[in-house]
């Protein structure tokens, strides 16, 4: 099996998730169906160095198809 690639947006959506939304690692990586070691990866990489977290190119977004980015979750504000 080849290991998934996944796109610099979906990366920072992701960790939005936790940072901005408060949304716990365990239910976003349920949402997301990603491994909690990869998000938590994510989040601390993102911590360290915002400007250039997560370089590269990958021609997709998981969950929408296609290189035209879409909100792939919808949350709620916490009460």
């Amino acid at each position: 099996m080849q290991r998934r690639k996944f796109a610099r947006e979906f990366k920072l959506e992701a960790v939005r998730l936790v940072r901005e939304r408060s949304v716990t690692i365990a239910q976003a990586t349920r949402d997301l169906d990603l491994h909690e070691n990869v998000l938590h990866k994510w989040v601390k990489e993102f911590a360290a160095d915002p400007g250039h977290a997560f370089p590269g190119h990958v021609p997709f977004l998981p969950r929408t198809g296609g290189p035209n980015p879409r909100p792939f979750l919808e949350y709620s504000s916490p009460p």
